[in-house]
């Protein structure tokens, strides 16, 4: 038989493919392995042959073409660049890894390929002037390996592949460790009563039978990644177990010839502990990341999309001027039961009652009540009516709904929550980094230390049993799992907390960095107030009321601003003019061409920039002039009409501070912060609103620039203050990624989502002290967690070099540091 040099599959000669590649004879299995080898080759790349594992498991590549469509969905655009999750199928080692990391990094365009060896999940970033997500795969594909959609849960099913295949592994271990306990109990009563040779030969080669498959099966998770590691030359915590139990293991075959006491128990226990403390360990992993599997559950895999019966061939997207017509009213319709995946964004579904939300978007017909308690934390049912927006994964309660489809896909908040939980559990905090350094060089200073045990105890004239035992000890002992397990798993835990309660954490260096704040800035619109204004006063200047406000709607109707929707709503009638070369202007107000004439709505600062201020009050007049300042210092906000170079129209807005306000800005100043108020309106507006709220007026900072805003802050950072900056607008996101934490509240705008360091989903300001409490709280775990883990190996190591731990003791000793650790992070989950 021949053995194919790609894929290591054994071949019959009569039906080998031979052929001559770089002057060699090679010979293959089938003719993909043959254009694989010569694509490797080709490349550059045949360092892989000499890098892959023995555990690399035999077998061609898939020669199955792919799917390029089912790709489409997990697209999305990286700033100027493309990006994609894929899984690929038919990696069996690391050097695959090396392998496919290094043809993608020389494909023109690719900037970015990750690949997780524990997940075979890649992530993937090229530009697309340069190739196409196809021309990425295929590069893939050319090397045997096969690219599949990354889809929800599949991080979930990994846990639970790997805590069964824990649990086989502990309970085979934990079986023959029984067993062998009874024949080592023997061997030690023979030690101290005697025993026949026969006998004592024949429970000890009982014992190694015993003890062979916990070695070679139950810790051959271990064995693989302490050879990985030396291949490497990283130093990782399986060399210290495997060499550890493997030395008990060899010494006692040795022991068994030269006619001495074995220690196969030993060797055993060492495997069968720490099995039981990994799987503990993947246990409360798998608990942690329970939320994530809750929230994809959520989601449902059909809809009812509107048909019109009259109209069979009609698509659901047509059906919006049929709405505008009949008042949003659908009286002739039909429904048709289609999969999530075909639905697309201005479709139009029913919900009844009892049925959960399949994607977002905004009611059109009917009234209920929504329980969003999955999304926000909030267990109160929220009404739901025409123009409310619901989300995917909520609970419709009591009526029957149509609503309009927004998002889909990975666009909705549910897909943005899960896709921001995954990715904060995946981002390490900086104490991580010296953590992993401090393993680094921790692993072979043990290694070293348990040689030079040996040898002293060897050089003072103890036998080699005591010598080999005690450099046995020191290595369990020093295995520091407690370690590498302190920062990840409180980082995990903590997280997964904070989503539950509404919070979403993007990662472990927000929580390091959370932990110093001293100063928190709060804007004002949609943070302090309620983000709902209503229009109050709506005058022309030279048109009617309602001219004024036609010509403001129109022009707000391309804003996301919060008082934009304020004059949008107050529109009662349609009429409704066509807007060229709109901009906005954050921070100030909108612009653009009505019917060819330029047209500016904002605040007074902006409309200044075209009239001057004495030619604005003059305007106004004495009398409405009177009636504005009254409205600004009861906290309302006045917004302006320019049409034409002139001043057309004044518009007072309100927007109602939040019932909590004045309680969450009480409980952070108790807690020890500074608390600031930050907003682009006026002085008279900002300082009644910070009175509502219970902030100082020095403390307020008014008629601030989006700019203007993040130079505040910065000028506050270069004070030695650390501070948090809470909005939820597109005016807010320079001074979010300024501050050293940016917190955007629920409903907050795209742009402050993708800024924000933290969100929280419920509008509710009470979450801001406890997002602050949180992270603290998890940071102070992680110190604990590290503390112990280094006392646990200053004061154990020591003991166990001069003797007085066997490693039986050890590993139990080294098993409870690790569970300690686990049992202290698993405290974030009590709140």
């Amino acid at each position: 038989m021949l053995k194919c040099d790609h894929c290591s599959l054994e071949v019959a000669g009569i039906k080998a493919v031979i052929d001559e590649i770089n002057g060699v004879k090679r010979v293959f299995c089938c003719n993909g392995c043959r254009g694989v080898f010569r694509f490797i080759s080709s490349e550059g790349l045949a360092d892989f042959y000499g890098r892959r594992e023995s555990s690399w498991t035999p077998g061609p590549p898939d020669e199955s073409p792919i799917e390029f469509s089912a790709f489409s969905d997990s697209l999305r655009p990286a700033g100027a660049e493309m990006e994609i999750d894929v899984v690929i199928d038919g990696i069996r080692c690391a050097s695959c890894i090396w392998l496919i990391e290094k043809l993608l990094l020389r494909t023109g365009g690719v900037n970015y390929a990750r690949v997780n060896y524990a997940t075979h999940k890649a992530k993937l970033r090229w530009d697309p002037k340069t190739t196409d997500v196809s021309g990425v795969l295929k590069r893939i594909k050319a090397l045997g390996y096969t690219p599949k959609p990354s889809l929800p849960g599949t991080r979930e099913e990994e846990l639970k592949a790997e805590q069964r295949d824990l649990l086989v592994r502990f309970g085979t271990a934990a079986f023959f460790s029984m067993q062998l306990m009874l024949y080592s109990v023997a061997l030690y009563a023979g030690y101290f009563q005697g025993i026949g040779e026969k006998t004592r030969l024949a429970f000890q080669l009982i014992a190694l039978a015993l003890a062979t498959p916990i070695m070679f099966y139950s810790g051959n998770p271990f064995i693989r990644g302490a050879v990985r590691g030396l291949k490497n030359l990283s130093f990782n915590m399986d060399v210290l177990i495997a060499t550890g139990a493997g030395s008990a293991y060899l010494y006692s075959i040795y022991q068994i010839f030269a006619g001495g006491e074995v220690y196969f128990d030993t060797s055993a226990m060492i495997i069968t502990l720490i099995l039981l403390g990994r799987y503990i360990e993947s246990g409360a992993k798998g608990r942690s990341s329970e939320v994530i599997t809750r929230l994809l559950s959520l989601n449902p895999k059909e809809a009812k999309v509107i048909r019109r019966n009259n109209e069979p061939g009609t698509q659901s997207t047509d059906i919006h001027h049929t709405l505008e017509k009949e008042n949003n009213e659908l009286p002739d319709k039909e429904f048709k039961l289609m999969p999530i995946s075909s639905i697309k964004v201005g479709d139009y579904i029913q919900i009844t009652p009892g049925e959960r939300i399949p994607l977002d978007g905004i009611v059109t017909e009917g009234a209920s009540e929504v329980d969003e308690s999955m999304l926000t934390g909030e267990s109160n049912p929220v009404a739901k009516g025409r123009g409310s927006e619901i989300f995917c994964g909520t609970q419709n309660l009591y009526g029957s709904l149509i609503f309009n489809v927004k998002r889909t896909g990975k666009d909705t908040v549910l897909s943005k929550i899960i896709t921001t939980v995954e990715n904060a559990q995946a981002r390490r905090a900086p104490v991580q980094a010296l953590t992993d350094r401090v393993v680094g060089y921790f692993v072979p200073a043990v290694l070293l230390l348990s040689i030079i045990t040996c040898i002293v105890w060897l050089v003072y004239g103890r036998t080699l049993e005591e010598a080999v035992m005690n450099a046995v000890s020191v290595l369990v002992i020093a295995c520091p799992c407690a370690l590498g397990l302190a920062t990840p798993l409180a980082v995990l835990i903590g997280t997964t907390r904070g989503a539950s309660m509404g919070i979403l954490i993007k990662g472990g260096d927000i929580i390091e960095r959370a932990k110093r704040i001293d100063t928190v800035v709060l804007d004002k619109t949609g943070t302090i107030t309620q983000g709902r204004p209503r229009l109050l006063i709506c005058k022309g200047i030279g048109v009617s009321d309602d001219e004024a406000l036609a010509l403001a709607s129109s022009l707000e109707r391309s804003s996301e601003h919060s008082i934009a929707k304020a004059i949008i709503n107050a529109v009662t009638e349609t009429t409704s003019y066509a807007v060229t070369d709109f901009i906005a202007h954050p921070g100030l107000g909108v612009s653009g061409k009505i019917r060819g004439r330029p047209v500016m709505v904002g605040s007074r600062a902006f409309i200044q920039k075209e009239m001057s201020p004495d030619k604005v009050d003059s305007t106004i007049g004495p009398v409405l002039l009177s009636r504005i300042k009254s409205q600004e210092l009861s906290g309302s906000t006045v917004i302006y009409l320019l049409h034409d170079g002139s001043l057309t129209g004044i518009f007072v807005v309100s927007d109602e501070i939040r019932s909590e306000a004045r309680e969450s800005v009480e409980a952070m100043k108790k807690t020890g912060y500074d608390v600031f108020m930050i907003t682009g309106d006026s002085q008279e507006t900002a300082f009644s609103v910070a009175d509502s709220a219970g902030i100082r007026h020095d403390r307020v900072m008014a008629r601030k620039s989006p700019t203007e805003k993040a130079e505040a802050i910065k000028a506050m950072q270069e004070r030695g203050r650390a501070v948090m900056m809470v909005g939820d607008g597109i005016n807010d996101a320079p001074a979010l990624v300024q501050a050293d934490v940016g917190m955007a509240m629920g409903r907050a705008t795209d742009i402050a989502l993708e800024s924000a360091d933290m969100v929280l989903m419920r509008g509710c300001l009470v979450l801001v002290p406890d997002a602050v409490k949180l992270s603290k709280k998890v940071y102070r775990i992680i110190r604990q967690n590290l503390f112990w883990a280094f006392i646990y190996n200053i004061v154990a190591v020591p003991l166990a070099v001069i003797g007085l731990l066997h490693p039986i003791v050890a590993a139990v000793s080294m098993t409870l540091s690790s569970l300690c650790v686990v049992g202290n992070s698993v405290r974030l989950k009590r709140g």
